[in-house]
C-alpha cells in the first residue's frame, strides 16, 4: 500500500471530516465523525483530530496536516485572521499553525475572507473556490455554494472580487422545525417538485413574509400535504436567495458546488430562470483546494 504522504481536513461547525492521501494525490483513507467546532473546547481539537487520524501516523517523520473551515474560527482551535476581498481564495501568508503536543504532527489552518461593504465572512469555502480554480485557473464568473449558509462569490482573474451570504438552510430549519408552520409539514419527504416550482413562483409574486404564513392557512383549509408544504417553502426561500442576486448575473456564468439533493434544487431553480449552471462535487474541490495549499505550505511555508 501507498505510504501516507499528507492529511487534508475539512473541519467545520458540526462535523470532522479528514482524508490521508499520498504524494501522487491518490486518496488512501476516509474518515469523518462529529467532533465539530461547535461541541469542542479549545484544548479539545488536537485529542479529537488524533481520534480520527492516530492509525495514519508515522513514529518516525512528521505528518503535515492541512486543515479549513471552522477549525480557524474565533471559537476554533486558533483564529486564522480573515483575508479581505478582493484577494485570491488562500491567503498563505496568513495561514497560522497551532501548538501541538503530538510530535508526529504538524498542523497548519488556512484563513477564510472577509468584505467589510457590506459586511461578510466566510470559511471553508476558500478552500472549495481555491479548488475550483485548481481546475478551471481562468474562471470568470459566479460560484454558489448551497448550504446552512449559502454562499455566493465572483471570480475573476484568480481572485475573490466580493461575495454574499444567504442564511437559507437555517430558516428553511427554523420555520419547518420550530415555527408554527411545522404543524403542516412534520416528516421528512422526498422533493415535490410541482410543489418547489410553485414556490419558485410565488417568491417572485408576493412578500415573502405573507407567502410563509399562506403555507400555514393553506394546510388548514386545503389540505396541502406535508411533503408539499415542505417542498413549496424550500422553493419560497431559495426562491428568494435568488432574487436577491438579480444584479449580480450580468451574463456570467454560474458554477454550483455540493452534492446530492441541495445542490440540484439550486441547479433547477437556476435553469427556471434561463442560467444554465455547470456543478462540481465538494469534495472533489474540496481536495483540489486543499492540495493547493499543502504544494504552498510543503514549497517552504
Amino acid at each position: 500500500m501507498s505510504e501516507v504522504s499528507w492529511i487534508a481536513v475539512d473541519w467545520g461547525t458540526t462535523q470532522l471530516r479528514a482524508w490521508a492521501l499520498a504524494a501522487n494525490g491518490n486518496v488512501l483513507h476516509r474518515a469523518a465523525s462529529a467532533s465539530g467546532m461547535g461541541s469542542l473546547a479549545v484544548d479539545q481539537f488536537e485529542a479529537a483530530l488524533l481520534e480520527l487520524i492516530d492509525g495514519w501516523l508515522r513514529a518516525d517523520r512528521v505528518t503535515e496536516v492541512v486543515a479549513c473551515g471552522m477549525v480557524g474560527a474565533r471559537q476554533g482551535w486558533r483564529e486564522a485572521p480573515y483575508a479581505e476581498v478582493p484577494c485570491a481564495p488562500q491567503a498563505m501568508a496568513q495561514v497560522i499553525r497551532p501548538e501541538v503536543s503530538d510530535a508526529r504532527l504538524r498542523v497548519s489552518i488556512i484563513a477564510g475572507l472577509c468584505q467589510r461593504a457590506p459586511a461578510d465572512v466566510l470559511r471553508g469555502e476558500e478552500t472549495q473556490i481555491a479548488g475550483l480554480l485548481a481546475e478551471w485557473p481562468d474562471y470568470h464568473g459566479l460560484v454558489c455554494l448551497p448550504g446552512t449558509h449559502s454562499k455566493w462569490a465572483e471570480v475573476r482573474a484568480g481572485q475573490v472580487t466580493g461575495f454574499q451570504t444567504f442564511m437559507t438552510g437555517e430558516l428553511f430549519a427554523l420555520l419547518s422545525g420550530q415555527s408554527v408552520l411545522r404543524h403542516g409539514m412534520q416528516g421528512d419527504h422526498p422533493l415535490d417538485l410541482p410543489a418547489f416550482d410553485a414556490g419558485l413562483c410565488a417568491a417572485t409574486e408576493r412578500p415573502l413574509l405573507g407567502a410563509l404564513f399562506g403555507l400555514r392557512a393553506e394546510s388548514l383549509l386545503e389540505g396541502l400535504a406535508p411533503a408539499a408544504a415542505r417542498s413549496r417553502l424550500s422553493g419560497l426561500l431559495i426562491g428568494q436567495e435568488l432574487a436577491g442576486l438579480s444584479e449580480h448575473w450580468q451574463g456570467l456564468p454560474v458554477c454550483i458546488i455540493g452534492d446530492g439533493e441541495v445542490a440540484e434544487r439550486y441547479r433547477h431553480a437556476l435553469t427556471t430562470l434561463g442560467i444554465a449552471a455547470q456543478t462540481l462535487g465538494a469534495e472533489q474541490v474540496t481536495l483540489a483546494g486543499l492540495a493547493a495549499a499543502h504544494q504552498h505550505i510543503s514549497g517552504g511555508f
